[in-house]
């Protein structure tokens, strides 16, 4: 099938953060917008052209906002087939046709773990959103449906490779992920409801709970409230244990950032990276990114971003891992890797983004929204006189992801997409640098030609004396400083290229 040009999108989201740069390439395309609501406004205020859907339909939002989209004007333009006989009935009922749906549910579970008030959760339950990410989906063949804010960043790219035709294939693979979401999303209700009761009365279970063999040490009891099994499936191993998950988690979050990367291995320790590499193949990736520190590796967790193969799996099974999550095991591999009863074999279902990070601190507890930001070429502010080179932006760029996932104070070196040392969770700026060009050099890597990373600024041009003292020859870090001047004019002056991208990413 040819690709299929979007010429009409509905946007209905709960989420705008990240939106805007997706509601202004489609503008720029010459798409037509539908909106509605909270999102209608968004956009006007963003001043970007949208119709609002009320104005198709004839029909206001009624009940409360609650029936906003249910009509057949929105639900026949996007389950027409783009057939005679439909297009047909689609002129006839004076329906246009909708080539792209973006939907961001409200966050049900989310508004379960903060309140007990039933009726805010119950208005929780997302309707007409859930009913349009299912239509589209299931019309893949002519609709692209985007169905979390965790894929803004994905189509947005999408939208600028293609420049707004999307092909079988990414619309299969969107359809595709909707249907996970709609799955997790009814199964997280179906867990709050519990089942039926006496007189009508439901029976509450808000989390699923599992008691783990102990917590952080073994004289710490522990357990697991959630609902892992919709992010992965273990197909072979022990039990997981509590610091396991907490890698695990650390692990999925990382490898998100490179879920539609070429091959991409990350193999992690006590949740931070201590290897990342991308290959040609992912046997290459695992070279590598094992070639970063293969004395921290011994009992990690392992992370590709593809199947594993047979020949890969071979190589892997010469280390001692805790655990190996993959998007999927080739048979033999899997037949392989199983002999080893112990070792655990997680498959995942999604590159999974938590959309908020929790900590229990002074009796009481800390939310924030996930750090989802990645930087891209655009993002980055050249303030040295020597630019970086197109190679050298792939490591900078490769380099910050690996510093947004190592704890604070953080240092990443990268060479040619391989991390080839790291500073983490130091107590200086200094020290980080330090312990990266250390283990580099510990590890064989000739820092000559390498990129450094920071998450913060720096605050004294000493941590880039140090840098330039190991050859790097270009540096990322967020800017922000009173004093950026000092370093930038070191770089200046030893001929090292500097970009900011005005965002910190602090982990503690």
């Amino acid at each position: 099938m040819k690709d299929v040009r979007i010429k009409t999108a509905l946007i209905s989201v709960f989420s705008k953060e990240g939106l805007e740069p997706i509601a202004r390439k489609l503008e720029k395309l010459d798409v037509k917008i539908l909106s509605t609501g909270g999102t209608y406004n968004y956009l006007v205020d963003l001043g970007v052209s949208v119709e609002k859907v009320e104005d198709l339909t004839s029909y206001p939002s009624i009940l409360d906002g609650r029936v906003k989209t249910l009509h057949p004007k929105v639900f026949g333009g996007i389950l027409a087939r783009r057939e005679e006989d439909h297009l047909s009935e689609l002129t006839k009922y004076e329906i246009p046709p909708i080539d792209l749906v973006i939907v961001d549910l409200y966050p049900f579970s989310q508004t379960v773990a903060e309140t007990d008030e039933e009726s805010e959760i119950i208005e929780k339950i997302d309707i007409g959103g859930i009913s349009l990410i299912r239509a589209a989906a299931k019309n893949y063949q002519d609709v692209v449906v985007v169905s979390s804010r965790n894929q803004y960043d994905s189509f947005a790219n999408l939208l600028d490779e293609k420049e707004g035709n999307t092909s079988l294939e990414d619309r299969k693979k969107y359809a595709r992920e909707a249907f996970a979401v709609s799955s997790r999303y009814d199964s997280e209700i179906s867990r709050y409801f519990g089942g039926g009761g006496e007189s009508g009365q439901f029976l509450v279970q808000k989390r699923g709970e599992k008691i783990l063999r102990y917590g952080e040490n073994p004289h710490q009891k522990g357990a697991f409230y959630g609902s892992m099994e919709d992010v992965f499936e273990q197909l072979s191993g022990k039990e997981l244990s509590y610091n396991n998950l907490v890698d695990v988690d650390a692990a999925v979050q990382l490898m998100s950032e490179f879920a539609d990367a070429p091959p991409t291995f990350a193999i992690l320790k006590h949740t931070n990276a201590c290897g990342v590499a991308m290959g040609d193949t992912v046997l290459e990736a695992w070279t590598r990114a094992l070639a970063g520190d293969p004395v921290s590796a011994f009992g990690g967790v392992l992370i590709s971003n593809r199947a594993i193969d047979l020949e890969t799996a071979e190589k892997i099974d010469e280390l001692f891992y805790e655990v190996l999550i993959a998007p999927g095991f080739e048979e033999d591999a899997l037949d392989f890797l199983k002999k080893k009863k112990n070792r655990v074999l997680l498959e995942l279902k999604e590159f999974y983004r938590s959309e908020k990070t929790f900590k229990s601190l002074l009796n009481g507890v800390l939310v924030q929204d996930s750090d989802h930001r990645t930087e891209t070429e655009a993002d980055l502010e050249r303030v040295t006189k020597v630019v970086p080179d197109g190679d050298q932006i792939k490591d900078l760029l490769f380099a910050n992801v690996c510093v947004k996932h190592l704890k604070s104070n953080a240092i990443a070196l990268v060479k040619n997409l391989q991390l080839i040392g790291m500073g983490a969770g130091q107590t200086s700026r200094v020290d980080a640098m330090k312990q990266s060009v250390e283990k580099a050099k510990g590890f064989g890597f000739e820092t000559e030609g390498a990129v450094m990373a920071s998450d913060a600024f720096f605050p004294f041009s000493d941590t880039v004396e140090i840098a330039h003292s190991a050859g790097v020859k270009a540096v990322i870090q967020p800017g922000g400083s009173i004093r950026d001047k000092e370093s930038i004019e070191f770089c200046d002056q030893n001929n090292i290229a500097m970009v900011l991208t005005g965002v910190r990413h602090f982990k503690h």
